[in-house]
């Protein structure tokens, strides 16, 4: 009993192993012996940092349709392994308790904001860029022909490729006449 009691005891066991620093098992208790890290059994997909155009490499850790980390990626020849503050930050801004879920709109004049639904926030915008450019496209202008409207104007994100911005530019340009499209990814 007393041996038993004394082999326990961690003094004992630096001196039987050894250990004299203490760095070793002679620190370890039953409970660290059993931790893993928290991406132990996660199963992994590498990504694209979404907020910046640089393009950050990720990898994110899932198990059970959730988000457990996401970290650098060290095989990406762009970020070999290193975030931003922002991008090391991705798991939190998806998965923060208070992140907006829901589109919030202010009617004029009104003091609260209130929830609507997506698809009627979405009609909404569509029903104003057409009502906007409806009652300001200009045919003509100082005699020339310009087919155009200096109302409503379009600001893509930066993380948005050659090819989204090329079809942005024709829809927005050719489609609807809109006279300023530009992109984040300049700034």
């Amino acid at each position: 009993m007393l041996a038993e009691l004394l082999g326990r005891w961690p003094v004992i066991k630096q001196i039987k192993s050894g250990d004299f620093r203490a760095t070793g098992e002679t620190a370890w208790s039953d409970h660290t012996r059993e931790l893993r890290p928290k991406i132990h059994d996660c199963e992994q997909t590498r990504s694209i940092c979404p907020y910046c155009g640089v393009g950050c490499g990720q990898v994110i850790y899932h198990k059970n349709n959730q988000i457990v980390q996401i970290e650098g990626d060290v095989d990406s020849p762009i970020s070999r392994g290193r975030l931003c503050p922002k991008g090391a930050n991705t798991k939190e801004l998806h998965t923060h308790p208070h992140r907006l879920q829901k589109v919030k709109y202010r009617r004029p004049f009104s003091k609260k904001w209130e929830e609507l639904d997506l698809e009627l926030a979405m009609d909404m915008i569509a029903d104003r860029v057409w009502q906007s450019r409806k009652h300001t496209f200009k045919e003509q202008q100082d005699g020339q022909t310009v087919m155009h409207t200096e109302a409503i104007a379009h600001l893509g994100g930066a993380t948005l490729d050659n090819e989204e911005n090329y079809l942005i530019k024709k829809l927005f340009s050719g489609g609807l006449g809109m006279v300023c499209v530009s992109n984040q990814a300049r700034i």
